[in-house]
């Protein structure tokens, strides 16, 4: 068995060091702007902990200490880096020593609820990729009550998308029905992983009909919003509870928590 230290992709090892995305760390490479012991790099190096990394004429430190943050996404930010036109980006909500923190998976603009942050690479990896199939949990409010056939082909036989069939669980959110007193029933999520706290406040009768848990494992873009409306409906509420087993519990929007794996 071999004791060479085991290489990694270079792009990678930026990516993770500096908070760029693979591509971008590539454009960083292409323009000469990065070297590898005294050299200039080249698309595709391979590094090592035995070898002296440089981006604009500064060392970057080989080894690093990971970070992982639960953060509740607020409807109306986006999670790219950069701000598109004049929406704004979540990394303006947080502290800078969490601004080289890459998302794992996104939400869309006009969705809220966990987004999970990193700049451990191998974790992203597992928690995105859909061989690993991690189970995420959504409270969606339709526009419309959901007909039982189209809940019934959704959960049991798929919707044909342009990119292939979308099947995912979905239940009514039978918590949400009010009590005798016109509040939710909702329980508390203090001690549960899988009923967060709303945040919503105190929907009407009519919106609690239209209310709903779905659970996926698939990551595809805007994939629930896509398949409510291949059938005529509109989501009018996106909400992420829960990614694999890391859940928003009580956080409010706009809050962030580290966490250990």
């Amino acid at each position: 068995m071999s004791n060479q230290p085991q290489k990694i992709r270079l792009n990678k090892f930026l990516a993770e060091r500096l908070g760029f995305s693979r591509r971008e760390a590539d454009e960083l490479i292409s323009a000469g702007k990065v070297t590898v012991d005294g050299k200039t790099a080249i698309l595709g190096d391979r590094i090592d902990k035995n070898n002296k990394v440089c981006y604009n004429k500064k060392i970057i430190p080989f080894a690093t200490e990971f970070s992982y943050l639960a953060f509740h996404k607020p409807v109306g930010y986006v999670c790219s880096r950069r701000a598109q036109g004049s929406t704004p980006t979540l990394y303006e909500l947080l502290p800078a020593k969490y601004q080289k923190l890459k998302t794992v998976g996104r939400l869309d603009k006009d969705s809220s609820g966990l987004i999970l942050l990193t700049n451990d690479g191998d974790f992203a990896f597992a928690m995105t990729h859909p061989k690993f199939r991690k189970q995420k949990v959504y409270e969606v409010e339709l526009n419309k009550p959901l007909e039982p056939l189209h809940q019934q082909m959704i959960s049991e036989y798929g919707v044909m998308l342009d990119d292939g069939p979308s099947q995912f669980k979905v239940i009514k959110d039978d918590f949400a029905k009010p009590s005798s007193s016109g509040r939710s029933s909702r329980p508390s999520s203090r001690g549960s992983s899988l009923r967060p706290r709303s945040n919503c406040g105190c929907p009407s009768e009519e919106v609690l009909q239209n209310q709903y848990i779905v659970t996926l494992s698939e990551g595809r873009n805007r994939q629930i919003r896509r398949t409510f409306s291949a059938l005529g409906y509109q989501v009018a509420k996106l909400h992420r509870t829960q990614f694999g087993k890391y859940a928003l519990n009580n956080l409010k929007p706009g809050e962030y928590e580290e966490f250990k794996i």
